[in-house]
């Protein structure tokens, strides 16, 4: 979301004001550092925080945060200590409100991945009977809230199956499931609720802001573009990998931008490693600079530029192919330059030991290469960039989208994993995702 936020206005009284439950599947753009501050949910937040009845629900200084404030000015807050450092997988939150609980300790429950939050400081318990806001007639802002001096803080990454339910208390079983294949932490499709009055269920199917509830409280977007995304909780697809580039590398667009406006040398690997398989992406060329692409093994550390060329095949923007990761391959001068606005394609068929690069869905002259390293199934590899002096790629691992541009028409995909700009080669190749590893 970076930006973006989504906002309603409920105007009729909660069903129980002391009780509501929220669910939401996120995936964060970013590793949370102690500095980190991002909003999910916020209610009465356009100019100030501290107002009567606003509530802060997401990451304070990285840890998961839930904080209110009631209307004769008593605030309650509690932080986690945990925070939450992974950028790549989906994290299912469930906030359960219920002030008429005896106990304080059961008055703000926080489950992740449906393990629940117990480690927490800055604690101060909610009073018995206090409303607790989220659910009561506010301004009700998703992925943002507001801090102090009027500052904004937004979400920044994905979002997908946000539920409240409106004097209800639910656990996270009631919204997720163990998969009995796998042992994973999934959505229940179609759970079985009760929204109350201002409850509601939006972005099940992809962006929609339309309420999937039996109501009717729909969002509207407040600023900023809401996009959708092939990446959801049932099938993650690669991201670039905010733990494996240089200091000098800048990722944007839940991870599939990466730039470097420095002269050093630096390098971003991809999130997901493919052994055996046919996979496909493409990257389009943005900006000046030195620039390149194609894939790495998953061994190296592209932290450093070392690392990554004793391991690399990469076809960079003046024609040349450097096959530093195959040990009885020159490297390779095409002929073929690319620029500013080139979409280049790579495509990995590590069965038959082939790597191919694609100029704007042609095939690069000498750009076929076939190694049996390729097909060694000790060796993992992982899509790969190089940029510096302010040349930027815009990936496309099958989202559909370079940075925040849909693909003009989307090609042929057999797996139907996936939108890509072209048509995806070979013919039965797929997305690097959960869903495409798996195939």
């Amino acid at each position: 979301m970076a930006s973006t936020y989504l906002t309603r206005t409920n105007s009729s009284a909660p069903t129980n004001a002391n009780k509501a439950t929220m669910s939401v599947w996120i995936k964060l753009s970013k590793i949370l550092s102690s500095s980190d501050d991002i909003g999910i949910l916020g209610t009465n937040d356009p100019s100030a925080y501290n107002v009567a009845g606003a509530t802060q629900i997401g990451f304070y200084n990285g840890g998961f945060y839930v904080w209110l404030k009631n209307s004769s000015g008593t605030y309650y807050k509690e932080k986690s200590t945990r925070l939450l450092r992974d950028p790549h997988g989906w994290y299912h939150i469930v906030v359960r409100l219920d002030s008429t609980q005896a106990s304080g300790d059961n008055r703000i429950k926080a489950w992740i991945n449906n393990e629940e939050v117990t480690a927490w400081d800055n604690i101060n318990d909610l009073a018995q009977n206090t409303p607790v806001n989220v659910n009561g007639q506010n301004d009700i802002r998703i992925g943002r809230y507001t801090f102090t001096g009027g500052t904004h803080n937004y979400f920044d990454g994905c979002m997908s199956h946000f539920h409240l339910c409106d004097g209800q208390t639910y656990s996270p079983t009631d919204f997720g499931e163990t998969d009995s294949t796998t042992g994973e932490w999934k959505i229940k499709a179609n759970p079985s609720l009760t929204y109350g009055t201002n409850g509601f269920w939006i972005l099940k199917d992809g962006n929609s802001v339309t309420d999937s509830s039996s109501n009717s409280n729909a969002f509207s977007v407040g600023g900023g573009t809401l996009t959708n995304t092939e990446d959801c909780p049932s099938n993650v697809f690669c991201t670039a990998n905010p733990l494996s580039k240089g200091s000098d590398t800048v990722l944007t667009n839940g991870n599939t931008t990466a730039r470097n406006d420095t002269s050093n040398n630096s390098n971003t690997l991809g999130t997901i490693a493919f052994g055996n398989g046919k996979y496909y992406f493409e990257g389009y060329r943005h900006g000046g600079g030195n620039i390149g692409i194609g894939v790495c093994l998953a061994s190296a550390d592209g932290t450093t530029h070392s690392s990554v060329e004793a391991g690399r095949v990469l076809y960079y923007e003046n024609g040349s192919i450097f096959c530093n990761g195959l040990s009885d391959q020159s490297n390779i001068s095409t002929g073929v330059t690319y620029s500013d606005t080139d979409k280049i394609s790579v495509s990995m068929d590590t069965e038959n030991g082939i790597l191919k690069f694609y100029k704007n869905d042609t095939l690069v002259t000498y750009g076929t290469i076939t190694n049996s390293k390729f097909t060694n199934a000790e060796n993992l590899w992982v899509p790969h960039t190089y940029q510096n002096n302010g040349g930027e790629w815009r990936l496309n691992f099958g989202n559909g989208y370079f940075g925040t541009t849909a693909v003009s028409s989307a090609g042929t995909n057999a797996s139907n994993n996936g939108i890509f700009e072209y048509d995806v080669k070979p013919s039965d190749a797929t997305a690097l995702s959960t869903k495409g590893l798996n195939k």
